[in-house]
């Protein structure tokens, strides 16, 4: 049974605390499947990439989340 995104995006937000960013990129990644045009998500998703020191990857999903939503004020 497929996971609901409010699930999916608790369990990454628990991951990024613990600091297990790997296992926070793979439930954000599952969200975004879902709502692929979140910016809550996209921003999400560049913390734990960020966390990974993939930065190039963090900073195209920052960008991405001020282009769908320029008041985005939770994005890094």
């Amino acid at each position: 049974m497929e996971e609901n995104i409010l699930d999916l995006v608790k369990k990454g937000s628990q991951f990024i605390l613990d600091g297990d960013f790997e296992k926070a990129l793979s439930y954000f990644e599952q969200a975004i499947i879902i709502t692929p045009n979140d910016p809550n998500l996209l921003n999400k998703k560049g913390v734990a990439l960020r966390g990974l020191g993939r930065y190039d990857e963090a900073l195209e999903c920052f960008n991405k989340s001020l282009q769908l939503d320029p008041r985005d004020l939770d994005s890094s």
